[in-house]
């Protein structure tokens, strides 16, 4: 049997990966997508869009592309380029997703959308998309100081929503699966977990202080002249959470990501990464994280006696 999301994606297991700027590209997506989850690639670098054909040569299974709408509002031709692609799902990001929905739709696409509160949630439902991804502020990345984690937000949205639901933030294995299931969702998103696998193209140092980290181990920073980032407390980080004046977090982050230089910028990373302990491939994580919530279920049942 398939749920909405496993139809609406035609995946075998409703398991996708996170929109990674710089790191969500060809061969990540293929192995994610070889495994039988979701593949995503990014489109703010020309490497990426280069990347919507390139991943081609690598599967033929479905691959998904991510639409950061506060990248492109100005510039509708990425439909286009998605269309030539021959991109048939989109995840849209950072923005009003009103901008793009009819868009994509007229192009033959599904639309998902990422959003990080109800208000935005009725907000995409409005809009007309497909389904959503429902981020708690646990996760890694850009998010609102005022977010919700998960566990609130998730049944939250499911409560008055009747669109697929994907669940993002506190993702890696199938225990926090099992949970997301149960508050509402039939999928999951996984970024921080995917970084921290055999196929991500991030240095070894960065998946390293991701296995590292401990439940104090990122912090959310909220600085002027920045975006509001939940990241690994190392590095840059730590330092500029004591002394935050001029800071500019964002500018080597290729550095950091592909040379493994710490110091260079911050390292965009979810609170779950105190729960991950070592690297695996992306197919076992796909498999693993869906395949075995009957099992965890079956012992949340008989813990309750």
């Amino acid at each position: 049997m398939t749920n909405r999301v496993q139809e609406l994606l035609g995946v075998e297991f409703p398991v996708v990966q996170a929109p990674m700027t710089y790191i969500a590209r060809a061969e990540l997506a293929a192995a994610v997508s070889e495994g039988g989850g979701l593949g995503m690639i990014e489109t703010l670098t020309p490497e990426g869009r280069a990347d919507l054909l390139r991943v081609r040569e690598l599967t033929d299974r479905p691959v998904a592309a991510n639409l950061m709408i506060q990248g492109w509002k100005r510039d509708p031709s990425i439909v286009e380029v998605l269309a030539a692609a021959g991109v048939r799902h989109v995840f849209t990001s950072a923005g009003d997703p009103a901008l793009f929905t009819d868009r994509l739709h007229d192009a033959g696409m599904t639309v998902v959308h990422v959003v990080g509160s109800l208000k935005g949630a009725l907000k995409a439902v409005d809009a007309g998309v497909d389904a959503l991804v429902v981020e708690g502020v646990e996760g890694g990345g850009f998010k609102s100081a005022l977010g919700a984690s998960t566990m609130v937000l998730l049944p939250l949205i499911s409560q008055r929503v009747e669109l697929p639901l994907i669940c993002a933030g506190g993702i890696c294995d199938a225990r926090s699966g099992a949970a997301a299931v149960v508050l509402g969702a039939e999928g999951v998103q996984m970024g921080t977990r995917m970084l921290a696998s055999i196929e991500a193209a991030v240095h070894t140092n960065f998946k390293d202080a991701i296995v590292a980290a401990d439940d104090d181990g990122t912090v959310l920073l909220d600085l002027p002249g920045n975006p509001t980032m939940r990241v690994l407390r190392v590095g840059m980080a730590a330092r500029v959470r004591e002394n935050p004046a001029d800071a500019r977090l964002l500018g080597g982050i290729t550095e950091l990501y592909f040379a493994g230089d710490m110091e260079a910028s911050v390292a965009n990373t979810g609170q779950v990464s105190a729960r991950i302990t070592d690297l695996q491939p992306v197919a076992d994580i796909v498999r693993d994280t869906w395949g075995e919530i009957e099992a965890v279920l079956d012992g949340a049942r008989a813990r309750l006696g």
